[in-house]
């Protein structure tokens, strides 16, 4: 049983249930010793489903399988009567699969791909149906721009949730390919504390603490403290993954309809530069002296840096006045800096790119100096009523919310790097920037009103939903990066809810994502819009501790920017429009001993309207298949029970760079996890990319090529109290 099925039975009817149970075969003396541990296993999935009602959509999940998310309606909707694809990763899932960052965590993912720069520290790039996505925390947007704040780490989360598709009716403008919400871990009432420790390649050395529990005997306060320490090297030479944060936060529970929750995150990034954004020859494409080591640095030791600093702090508050109606808010604030050197490869204009001309060995450099500091606000204030009109209820949302960000900052004007030799690297021969500009401050507003109305009738199912966004972008003395976009977004679902837990349904939903920028006849970009129909269904069979969901998907994202002709001269028109069809299957199990995730995606995504190079190709680095499978299976070696092995598989077919050319080929890597979990201890001991495999996971038409994820070995011991 895993750590998180221990804590998450601890202290419910149910677990005493299942101790009585388990003291009741200690005792008896005609039960066969070897029989006990596949007794207690057997009995888990049961007690597990009984629970499954009170799931919260923010809580504790035992096992792979989520019942409820928050995330596709902005209420507690179980995911089985949602008419959108929406998949929740758990805490087990998390901790079981062993990943390390947000974008490890998604990959097992239907409909998911990490973005063309696989192994990079700067920030988890995630795909969705081929596009990009948006990360929120909480509900409430994360990411703003890029490379100015810290990566969200996994071990500060209880889930994350993936809304596959247009998303902007419930949360403004955004990618079309959908929302990457991350939960975090809040306080719990019943106690559990954890201390653990883990090492692993790369010198990694990790401490880490999780404590929650009450403050006082009736149990109104709650509190939760997670920190993480860690020190260790990365995949590349001379490259640090240092990460220090806390997440302390505390809930005041007067009584049961009433809730406040403060959370706190302070988190100090310490790495340098992953990626060299090296050319096609040499990695994808032979070169003559060998290929580009995948361990290579390309900049400078003693300048190289990607040094974030993230300090937020907010709340969760919700009322319930009466069975009828209720309201909730969620705000927060974070301040971040980042302090960003790097010097990488340059040149890929003409038939050297990146090489210097007449060598295989040498690289031509650029240096690039960045340090930003961005200041964001978000609030969401969301009031909800449950009625009946006749035999139809309701359950109707309405909401406003607001984003307002703000960046400023300075970069380099100057500063020089030598050609560096891939296979024997001197490194010392470059000129640090000694001269800065600073970035024009940059504003980014958002005021949106929603509504949104849940009816069931019979057996039917119907979700309307529509937006309305006032938003601003502005930067100083950048008119042509400043715009104003006000926007309508509708979405609906359809539904059947049967007997047999199979239900299917049809979807819509829509996108907005604002551009900065004029045309050459002085016209401002329109917004990318996206929009998608989807038809599916969600099978869960009845008593069983498991998801199956199968859809088909027909997403656009239009307005896109080519290179065109305006009034006779050249220029950037908004003709582009990029398709995506698809189609996704997916099965979640957590049976007894067994857990287990099986993906498959088929992804047809290409421009339809574009300029020649790219008109009727595919996108970019989305492969048209991809697969995985996980399994892991707990059982008894020597008669102790307690043990567990898993291993899993995730497969990337063929991709191009976004013109036809350059063919990336399709790769398999494998995953594995052994482990011991028994009482107070567990140890465990993940390896993603089992084999070593080195391979190149995408190309762009720009000219540079990206490695994908070595090898990490890590083993951990945890001890409970």
């Amino acid at each position: 049983m895993s750590v998180s099925a221990r804590r998450r039975l601890s202290g419910s009817h149910a677990f005493r249930l299942t101790t009585l149970a388990l003291s009741l075969q200690a005792a008896s003396a005609a039960m066969a010793q070897e029989q006990a541990p596949a007794a207690v296993h057997h009995e888990l999935p049961a007690v597990t489903v009984k629970g499954t009602a009170n799931e919260s959509p923010t809580g504790p999940v035992s096992g792979f399988v989520a019942k409820q998310a928050v995330t596709a309606t902005k209420t507690d909707t179980p995911i089985i009567e949602t008419p959108q694809s929406i998949t929740v990763i758990t805490r087990d899932r998390i901790e079981l699969t062993g990943a390390q960052t947000v974008a490890q965590a998604v990959g097992y993912t239907a409909g998911v791909t990490t973005a063309g720069f696989a192994n990079d520290n700067r920030t988890d790039s995630i795909k969705i149906r081929g596009t990009d996505s948006t990360q929120y925390l909480d509900g409430l947007l994360n990411a703003v721009g890029f490379y100015n704040n810290t990566r969200p780490d996994p071990y500060a989360l209880e889930r994350i949730e993936v809304l596959k598709g247009p998303s902007g009716m419930l949360y403004g403008q955004g990618a079309v390919g959908g929302v990457v919400n991350l939960v975090s871990k809040r306080p719990q009432a019943e106690a559990y504390r954890e201390i653990g420790v883990s090492f692993g390649n790369y010198n990694r050395k990790q401490i880490q603490a999780d404590l929650t529990g009450p403050l006082d005997a009736d149990g109104k306060w709650l509190y939760r403290f997670v920190a993480m320490a860690r020190d260790s090297d990365a995949s590349v030479d001379y490259v640090k993954d240092n990460r220090y944060f806390i997440a302390p936060s505390l809930t005041y529970r007067p009584n049961a309809d009433t809730s406040f929750t403060i959370l706190a995150n302070f988190q100090r990034d310490d790495s340098g530069s992953m990626i060299g954004f090296f050319p096609w020859r040499g990695t994808l494409i032979e070169n003559p002296a060998g290929a580009i080591p995948q361990s290579f640095f390309v900049s400078e030791p003693d300048f190289d840096r990607y040094r974030a600093q993230q300090h937020a702090i907010g709340y969760q508050f919700s009322h319930r006045f009466n069975d009828t109606f209720e309201v909730r808010q969620n705000l927060r604030y974070s301040h971040s800096t980042v302090d960003y050197r790097s010097i990488y490869t340059t040149g890929f204009t003409g038939a050297t790119h990146g090489w210097v001309p007449g060598s295989d060995t040498l690289l031509r450099r650029i240096v690039y100096m960045n340090q930003p500091t961005l200041n964001q606000f978000a609030v969401d204030t969301q009031g909800q009523a449950k009625f009946s009109t006749g035999a139809v209820r309701h359950t109707l949302l309405t909401g406003i919310d607001y984003q307002h960000s703000d960046a400023t900052g300075r970069t380099n004007s100057n500063g020089t790097a030598a050609p560096i030799n891939v296979f024997n690297p001197v490194y010392g021969n470059y000129v640090a920037p000694t001269t800065f500009r600073g970035l024009d401050p940059a504003k980014q507003i958002q005021t949106g009103v929603y509504m949104q109305d849940q009816l069931e009738w019979n057996k039917w199912l119907l979700m309307l939903g529509l937006r309305y966004d006032w938003s601003r972008a502005s930067q100083d003395n950048t008119p042509s990066a400043s715009r104003d976009d006000n926007e309508l977004t509708k979405r609906f679902g359809l539904m059947y809810r049967s007997d047999l837990g199979l239900n299917p349904y049809v979807s819509y939903s829509e996108s907005f994502q604002g551009q900065a920028g004029f045309n050459i006849d002085g016209t401002a970009f329109k917004p990318l819009r996206g929009k998608q129909w989807e038809v599916g269904v969600k099978y869960q069979p009845l008593g069983k501790n498991m998801t199956l969901t199968a859809a088909l998907f027909d997403m656009r994202e239009e307005n896109r920017k080519v290179a065109g002709v305006v009034n006779g001269l050249p220029g950037t028109v908004q003709v582009g429009e990029a398709r995506t069809r698809g189609a996704e299957l997916e099965a979640l199990v957590s049976l007894g001993r067994l857990d287990l995730i099986a993906a498959y995606t088929f992804l047809n995504a290409k421009v339809i309207e574009g300029s020649a190079a790219e008109q009727g190709k595919r996108l970019a680095s989305i492969p048209t298949n991809t697969a995985s499978l996980w399994a892991n299976y707990r059982f008894a070696l020597f008669d102790i029970p307690g043990f567990l092995a898993g291993a899993g598989v995730r497969y990337n077919g063929p991709s191009t760079d976004g013109t036809g050319n350059n063919r990336v080929g399709g790769f398999t890597v494998f995953d594995a996890v052994i482990a011991y979990d028994r009482g107070p201890v567990r140890v465990s001991l993940n390896v993603n990319n089992l084999t070593g495999k080195q391979y190149v996971y995408s190309c762009i038409a720009r000219g540079d090529c990206f490695f994908g994820t070595q090898r990490s070995i890590i083993g951990n011991v945890t001890y409970r109290f």
